[in-house]
């Protein structure tokens, strides 16, 4: 199982930036997909999932109406559209199989002014 996210940098308060997970070594379409991020001095907090077939999507409280999750079941990407970026979503966003620990590196988001 390999998961690699991309897409973070630093951006200003409302500010948006989509993020990529790319999967292999699994039958994508088997797994539910989440994003959760970690941020320093902060327990990880589940952000998003996605159904395997893309046709459930839950959020967390703190994101809802500014995130949104998708995949691409083609191209085996989990994604994240976040917009009006807030400080406090600064952190290193991982995805993972639902029920899993994140075994990738990561991306950081940086909002800030």
């Amino acid at each position: 199982v390999q998961l690699v996210e991309s897409g973070g940098g630093l951006v200003q308060p409302g500010g948006s930036l989509r993020l990529s997970c790319a999967a292999s070594g699994f039958r994508f379409t088997s797994y539910t997909m989440i994003w959760v991020r970690r941020a320093p001095g902060r327990e990880q907090e589940w952000v998003s999932s996605i159904t395997g077939d893309g046709g459930t999507t839950n959020y967390a409280a703190s994101v809802k109406g500014r995130f949104v999750i998708s995949r691409d079941n083609d191209k085996d990407i989990v994604y994240l559209q976040m917009d009006n970026l807030k400080p406090e979503d600064t952190a290193v966003y991982y995805c993972a199989q639902i029920g899993r620990a994140p075994r990738g590196q990561g991306t950081q988001v940086t909002v800030s002014a």
